[in-house]
């Protein structure tokens, strides 16, 4: 069980990171762009259109992961897509692409048709082709379907938690909703899903999305030794829910992270570090955090609200995570490296 719970999350890792990256990438950028090169606009929508084959991917990452031949793979990847939820029927009758989908149910459904390809294994002889997509459709792929609207709304019990923490103080509910998203961030639920059925915004915003900087910054700098630079970067520059799988068997790794989280979630409080249901979820990522930022801080593009995101989005959130990262390897001992070793085989 132990061994099928890390495969699972190592293809949802995969998938995830290599589905986000390209928007995270070029998204800001091309928003910046496209004003002047209305042509540009073309490359944003099909970033945005490869977002939502995000559970197309996790379902072929997971197959890739387990191992399973290319027609189990691909059985996988489409019960994914059926249980994301990330299609949508309109009115008129048509389909639509709903954003990413429900990540944890894309999960659930993927793990579930991994048991289905493996229990069928080589039952189906030379009808696999004609049979297997379809079957894993019908049933895996339906369970998904089914259980949908029930994993959706758990999702929003713990945006009205995340709600409630935003009637506190500023400071202490910066604090609070850092660590909440800081710990979001690696765990299957999507972030923006969260803050976005909730509209998340202003401080709480600001501070959700500084918790996420806290986890990539510190787990880029964790583990850049144990893996290769580029590697490293896809924390910040992809998503720090690459680290899932580690984080899900040793909790203990993100200590460090939490601590800085907290200490920048308390700052969103005093510096009224403030931003949108759609940026509270992603961290550096495109850089959305930081540019929400100067674009709803009075002022705009100030020297002192320059000065306030470049230390508060990259110079704390770097040193906070250098020192404590130091103090819990080599003094505490609680961490090392090879903890945050990612495994891409």
């Amino acid at each position: 069980m132990k061994e099928f719970f890390h495969k699972l999350l190592t293809g949802m890792s995969i998938g995830i990171v290599v589905s986000l990256i390209p928007n995270a990438l070029l998204g800001e950028i091309l928003k910046l762009l496209i004003p002047a090169f209305p042509a540009l606009q073309h490359v944003l929508d099909l970033t945005i259109i490869v977002m939502s084959l995000l559970p197309v991917m996790i379902g072929v990452m997971v197959g890739v992961t387990f191992k399973l031949s290319s027609i189990q793979t691909a059985s996988v990847g489409i019960a994914a897509m059926v249980g994301s939820g990330a299609i949508q029927k309109t009115a008129d009758g048509l389909f639509a692409l709903n954003g990413i989908g429900i990540v944890i149910n894309t999960g659930i459904t993927a793990a579930l048709t991994v048991l289905f390809v493996q229990f069928v294994g080589e039952r189906l002889k030379e009808y696999s082709i004609l049979l297997l997509p379809t079957l894993s459709i019908l049933l895996p792929g339906m369970i998904g379907y089914l259980i949908l609207p029930f994993i959706k709304s758990s999702t929003g019990i713990i945006g009205i938690g995340i709600a409630n923490i935003t009637s506190l103080q500023p400071i202490i509910m910066g604090m609070l909703i850092s660590i909440v998203f800081c710990i979001i961030i690696l765990s299957p639920i999507s972030t923006v899903g969260v803050a976005t059925v909730i509209s998340l915004s202003g401080i709480g915003s600001g501070a959700a999305n500084l918790g996420i900087v806290a986890a990539g910054v510190g787990l880029a700098i964790a583990s850049y030794k144990a893996n290769a630079l580029g590697t490293a970067l896809a924390h910040v520059l992809g998503s720090p829910k690459i680290q899932m799988r580690n984080f899900f068997m040793k909790p203990k790794i993100i200590i460090p992270m939490l601590i800085t989280a907290a200490f920048l979630g308390a700052l969103a409080g005093y510096f009224n570090i403030q931003g949108t249901p759609y940026s509270a979820g992603f961290g550096l990522s495109g850089l959305v955090g930081p540019l929400n930022f100067i674009h709803l801080a009075d002022g705009g593009w100030t020297t002192q609200n320059i000065i306030i995101m470049v230390s508060t989005f990259f110079i704390i959130p770097f040193l906070l995570n250098v020192v404590l990262i130091y103090l819990f390897s080599k003094k505490l001992k609680m961490i090392k490296a090879e903890d945050y070793k990612l495994h891409f085989d």
